[in-house]
């Protein structure tokens, strides 16, 4: 079993979009797949309950079906940080709350899934934890989304650092271009590659419409194996 944490380099530079296309990958390679997004903030609701739209990318991805409630089971409306929208709500966010929740899904035995964080890895969940401690209580491996950009460099290195310290492997990395309009592009996608230690699972460029086939195109499973 193949077993990942997704973060990502800052908040938008398509952690869902990179997530959902690795989960595309798997199943069409035969693999049963699952996925959860333990919070999410930026939900709408539906009449009956908060739906967030990350979330339904990746249960879209799950074979076989989740229930949504198993792939997003804390989520809030306001699009801030998780923390802040939980304290607005009364609500206190922690690792022994999150990490049986992604350990039921995970134990059910998808062959590929995939945790998905909010945010950059340092993300809080409360005034004494953040996404990181989740990562760090399910071991599991990372995979890192960097959104290219100005600046990414920094970012990515970083977050890798980060990762490191908190003793957590980097299982791979993805450059997704989200400004096609970035200076040396190639030369700052080189940088990346040699200071990364980890593999590149693949170059996403920028998609006007993209879906997880169009992205799932561009990378690959193999360095997970």
């Amino acid at each position: 079993m193949k077993h990942f944490f997704v973060t990502g380099t800052d908040t938008d530079v398509g952690k869902t979009q990179i997530a959902s296309a690795l989960l595309y990958k798997a199943r069409q390679a035969g693999f049963t797949t699952a996925a959860v997004k333990p919070v999410a903030a930026g939900c709408e609701h539906d009449g009956e309950r908060l739906l967030n739209d990350d979330a339904l990318q990746l249960q879209a991805q799950c074979s076989p079906p989740l229930e949504y409630p198993a792939v997003n089971p804390v989520a809030f409306a306001a699009p801030i940080a998780p923390h802040i929208a939980a304290a607005e709500q009364g609500v206190v966010l922690s690792v022994v709350q999150l990490a049986p929740q992604c350990e039921q899904v995970l134990a059910a035995g998808a062959e590929f899934a995939l945790v998905e964080g909010a945010g950059g890895w340092c993300v809080p969940l409360s005034g004494a934890e953040t996404l990181a401690d989740l990562a760090r209580a399910l071991q599991l491996p990372v995979i890192l989304v960097v959104g290219v950009r100005l600046g990414c460099i920094n970012h990515a290195l970083l977050t890798a650092e980060a990762i490191a310290r908190d003793g957590l492997p980097l299982a791979g990395w993805v450059a997704n271009i989200i400004d096609p309009h970035t200076s040396r592009l190639e030369a700052n996608i080189a940088t990346l590659t040699e200071h990364l230690s980890a593999p590149c699972l693949g170059v996403v460029p920028f998609l006007a419409s993209p879906n997880p086939e169009s992205v799932a195109a561009h990378l690959s499973l193999a360095p997970l194996s």
